[in-house]
């Protein structure tokens, strides 16, 4: 028997049980337990107006340890170089509220969040420390209903790249930024990007197609940043290749055109 009480009634709605699915395949993880998942969901504001149910703050208070481990196991294997210091910064960077909130965005919480009324009214489904508490809240059901192996891999897959992009100098590795700006400076049409994905729920792999201008990248990894990453990184080698050589072929003519002696001088 659990020890939280969720709501039956939200558990029993169809709408309810395709907006925990839709979820659950952002996520990337579908939940044995789906009351887990509904209670990491489920506001405070929600809990005042429906009587005796749980709201997800335990969950958030477990989700930020098991954050917290996850991130610091994640960076000192990636960055042995790193001092304690820089790692510090890096894990504070993604444990952060704008960085949750970002996150929770990304996979979709805010509209399957269990929010009271004047919550509701209120934009709530938008607010960064709400989407937050529920992001830390999802890992911790994670956490509860797989255990500490499935919740490291789903914070892996979903928060580390702003985790390693924190221990680098400011957008040295974010290709996406550097892809945008080169694509202005050059005057071609700004990136867009087509995503795919294959393999079962718990394996998925993305594949990214970018286009900017004549220039068009792929990439492939286990996230969609990770693919968007890698497809953003060969298009911008693409465009400065291009940039070269047309600055080559422009200086040639420059040359040919000074050389060419004028009618008026032989």
């Amino acid at each position: 028997m659990t020890p939280w009480t969720t709501s039956c009634d939200v558990l029993a709605e169809p709408e309810a049980t395709d907006r925990f699915k839709d979820l659950s395949n952002s996520l990337g993880y579908h939940f044995e337990d789906e009351s887990l998942l509904a209670l990491a969901l489920t506001h405070r504001s929600y809990c005042a107006e429906n009587g005796n149910v749980d709201s997800n703050e335990r969950l958030e208070f477990l989700g930020d340890a098991v954050l917290g481990l996850a991130m610091t196991d994640t960076l000192f294997v990636a960055r042995p170089e790193q001092s304690e210091g820089d790692l510090a910064k890096a894990r504070a960077e993604v444990v952060s509220t704008p960085s949750l909130a970002r996150t929770a965005r990304e996979l979709g919480l805010g509209p399957v969040l269990l929010l009271g009324r004047g919550e509701e009214l209120s934009g709530g489904r938008d607010k960064e420390s709400i989407l937050a508490d529920a992001m830390e809240a999802v890992i911790a059901a994670v956490y509860l209903d797989a255990g500490w192996q499935r919740a490291r891999e789903l914070v892996n897959t979903h928060l580390a790249d702003h985790a390693l992009d924190a221990q680098t100098a400011p957008g040295q590795h974010d290709y996406k930024t550097r892809l945008q700006e080169r694509a202005a400076e050059l005057g071609v049409c700004a990136p867009s990007y087509d995503m795919e994905s294959s393999g079962p729920d718990h394996d998925r792999t993305y594949i990214s197609t970018v286009t900017a201008g004549n220039a068009v990248g792929t990439g492939r990894g286990s996230s969609k940043k990770q693919a968007q990453q890698q497809a953003a990184q060969e298009a911008l080698v693409l465009l400065q290749e291009k940039d070269v050589a047309n600055t080559a072929v422009s200086g040639q003519g420059e040359r040919r055109a000074a050389t060419v002696p004028s009618g008026g001088n032989q």
